[in-house]
């Protein structure tokens, strides 16, 4: 199988050291209904910055700071939607193989690849990454250590065999992965300086379902998602009885976070506190465990009075209701012969 080179990058992410990223995701199609046949995405620390699918034929960026890239690089959009027609031509292909080798004659059938770099501002570390996969499933993949190929599927033996003889393919991929990647690395970082170095502190809340319930300390509207929160008790982090959640995103383009602790009473809440850190802010985050502070789905107390005046105005509904009532049952029986006025139509 064929693979396309295509200029990507990895970035930093962190609360201790900061890791950037650029990476590419690449993904061809074959017979997936209102679906283009050939998409590509690359992300800048998670940040979506461009966009080509096979539908439309153009590459666009998905950031207004992408905009500098083309005033000292006027060729970039041309060789980017370049790279993308002709990687668009070698997945087809590639589809088509992977077919054969598994047995395969129609239906819906996906090839993906990811490949990158992640780079540490502070070690100037640099990690590179090249992993293909089909149908959702890891199919090969760089070792940039060894410079050799991983085949993790029988299928997979022969592109393995076949790219191990290309020395230097994997000479120019590492090239790319460990020198130029982390280069464009730094160019991204530059141009959009505003957007992908600021800092955005969450607020953070203590939240409970129930008083039988984990106390969940919940951080949102973050920014960047290189953060980490847990519980103290009495200034020592707990690792018992605590559950962390994933970082999500949100709509914004800022996350969110949770971390979950069971206590087994509400008698000694005072000595815990929940402690958010993020990356670029020096100072943590803490929010001391406080039962009146507790966002619950339970009231907190009865409201009486609110009731009360309710349930009178109800009962003088009510009353006004029967008293009208029987007003028009007096009415009706002294006036058997009544009838309406005829107002035509």
């Amino acid at each position: 199988m064929k693979m396309l080179f295509i200029m990507f990058l990895l970035g930093i992410h962190n609360v201790a050291a900061v890791t950037h990223s650029l990476k590419y995701f690449c993904t061809a199609s074959s017979q997936v209904p209102n679906f283009p046949e050939f998409v590509t995405v690359g992300l800048v620390d998670e940040v979506q910055i461009s966009y080509y699918d096979s539908n439309t034929g153009k590459a666009e960026t998905k950031q207004d700071w992408m905009e500098k890239v083309t005033e000292d690089d006027p060729q970039y959009w041309e060789r980017e939607i370049g790279n993308c027609v002709a990687a668009q031509q070698v997945y087809k292909v590639n589809i088509e193989t992977a077919k054969k080798r598994f047995n395969q004659t129609g239906g819906v059938h996906i090839a993906q690849v990811m490949y990158g770099c992640e780079w540490d501002d502070e070690t100037g570390e640099v990690k590179g990454y090249f992993q293909d996969g089909y149908d959702g499933e890891d199919f090969i993949s760089l070792d940039l250590e060894t410079q050799t190929w991983i085949a993790p599927v029988q299928q997979a033996v022969i592109t393995k065999q076949k790219w191990d003889s290309n020395k230097a393919r994997i000479t120019q991929l590492k090239n790319y992965l460990t020198q130029i990647c982390p280069e464009w690395v730094n160019k991204y970082l530059k141009y959009g300086r505003s957007s992908l170095l600021r800092t955005e502190r969450p607020s953070v809340s203590v939240l409970q379902k129930t008083p039988s319930s984990p106390l969940s300390c919940h951080a949102t509207g973050f920014y960047p998602d290189r953060a980490v929160m847990f519980w103290r008790k009495d200034g020592e982090e707990l690792h018992e009885d605590v559950e962390h959640g994933e970082i999500l995103p949100n709509h914004d383009g800022t996350f969110q976070m949770s971390v979950d602790l069971k206590l087994p009473s509400p008698e000694d809440w005072g000595r815990y506190e929940c402690v958010f850190q993020l990356s670029g802010v020096k100072e943590d985050i803490v929010t001391k465990l406080d039962t009146r502070a507790v966002r619950t789905n339970l009231s907190r107390g009865f409201p009486t009075a609110a009731v009360t005046r309710l349930i009178v105005g109800l009962l003088l509904l009510l009353a006004a209701s029967i008293a009208g009532f029987f007003i028009w049952k007096n009415f009706r029986e002294k006036n058997n012969g009544f009838k309406p006025v005829n107002r035509g139509r």
